[in-house]
């Protein structure tokens, strides 16, 4: 099987690649990011493994591809969508080729509105250090999986469980048909609250065993912030996760949960979850300035993400410097009311956030708000915010506040610069 995949530096794109290619599947790739010659490490990483990349014209659709995998961010005029009709090549959606892939082994998958990559992550660790031997598809890199040939977002197994996250956005967490299930939590976010409680309502009539339901579980017990840490008491046992946050707290319990439902030994879980190193992007400690602060990138895009992400933070420094890039014209559009209350309760007089634009990331999508209008609309809010036109602007901005003792924190998702430019901060 020779599989062509639309947007393959996508995370979960890039991931469906080293899925298929550990499955022994032939694969290649495009994407814009090559168009524009942008530096994107899951780019590097599967062209490393191998994977041939093409620019996003057409050409990597040729006479011998079995089929074409998109996501739903693909539009209908994509070149290599027009080369595989003319050619007669079916295209498929990247959920449908990923279920039909984990149907091998008996699958786990993890939903809900936020936390999805941090859980999958925990869960997998979990199994792994346990000697279960789970294959793990994720929507993020886990840091203890990262090496040079693997972007850390896949775990290749041989055990009986699969473990993936499943993704809302697009429904397409209805093509799965879990064994176990964990259902983090259920907000607003690409659908009104009472359209995501049905979706997901949905997908978990269609789990055919164990559930967890955070909405529905008492909260971790005795819950106790380190520096750069989190503890915790669930069933009388007392787990800490090196990864700070409430939330992280919540999503450890939910993975610890279900391993033990599924027979992982529960003196199995302090010495993996010790272990664990976190999630590339999500409340990465990136480093300590000479000064004393700290750099700490955070993927957090939509509303609940970025004020967990802040409180987090807050409570750890005096002062947070925040740069946020909004990841997309319609994101914003549809947050922007909800994302103005929660910048207005969440900074303190102390934090400044800065703005940059809007991330664009091509198609025909309406360019009618930007983010100097959103920083305008936050003024009246009494934030502290600015907007800063490029990356460098907020750099050189956030470093001359900077001073020891500060966190600051680059918040965003798509942007593949945004890591870089938490690095720079240093």
């Amino acid at each position: 099987m020779k599989s062509h995949l639309v947007g393959i530096g996508g995370v979960g794109m890039s991931a469906l690649a080293e899925f298929l290619s550990d499955r022994g599947e032939e694969i290649t790739g495009s994407d814009r990011f090559l168009d524009h010659h942008t530096a994107v490490a899951s780019l590097a990483c599967l062209r490393a493994r191998g994977i041939r990349l093409y620019p996003q014209d057409g050409s990597g659709v040729q006479d011998d591809t079995d089929r074409v995998l998109v996501s739903t961010a693909i539009e209908a005029d994509n070149p290599d969508l027009t080369m595989a009709k003319k050619r007669g090549i079916p295209v498929v959606h990247r959920a449908r080729a990923l279920a039909e892939g984990l149907s091998r082994q008996k699958l786990i998958a993890v939903a809900g509105t936020c936390g999805k990559s941090s859980t999958t992550a925990i869960l997998g660790h979990l199994f792994e250090v346990a000697g279960a031997s789970p294959t793990v598809v994720n929507g993020a890199p886990c840091i203890n999986w990262i090496s040079p040939m693997r972007t850390g977002a896949v775990l290749s197994g041989t055990g009986e469980y699969c473990i993936a996250e499943v993704d809302e956005s697009d429904r397409s967490l209805l093509d799965f048909e879990p064994e176990a299930a964990i259902l983090l939590n259920v907000s607003a976010d690409h659908f009104p609250l009472a359209e995501s409680n049905a979706l997901f309502e949905r997908f978990l009539s269609q789990v055919k065993g164990v559930v967890v339901d955070g909405r529905k579980l008492p909260p971790p017990e005795n819950v106790r912030a380190g520096d750069w840490s989190v503890s915790f008491t669930l069933d009388g046992q007392e787990l800490t996760l090196p990864i700070p946050g409430l939330h992280n707290a919540w999503n450890a319990a939910a993975a610890c949960r279900l391993a033990k439902e599924l027979g992982i030994s529960a003196c199995c879980l302090p010495e993996a979850l010790a272990s664990f190193r976190g999630v590339s992007r999500r409340l990465e400690l990136v480093g300590t300035s000479p000064l004393g602060y700290r750099a700490v990138d955070d993927y957090a895009h939509n509303t609940e993400k970025i004020r967990a992400c802040l409180r987090t933070l807050q409570a750890r420094a005096a002062r947070v410097l925040a740069i946020w890039r909004p990841h997309g014209y319609q994101p914003l559009r549809a947050m922007w009311g909800d994302l103005k209350t929660m910048f207005g309760q969440t900074l303190r007089r102390t934090d400044r956030l800065l703005v940059l634009p809007i991330f664009d990331a091509g198609g025909t999508t309406r360019r009618d708000i930007s983010s100097k209008d959103f920083v305008a609309e936050l003024a009246k809010e009494g934030c502290s915010a600015e907007y800063a036109e490029t990356p460098e602007c907020a750099r050189d901005r956030a470093r001359a506040w900077a001073e020891g003792g500060d966190i600051l924190v680059t918040l965003g998702a798509r942007d593949p610069g945004l890591p870089g430019l938490c690095r720079s901060l240093l």
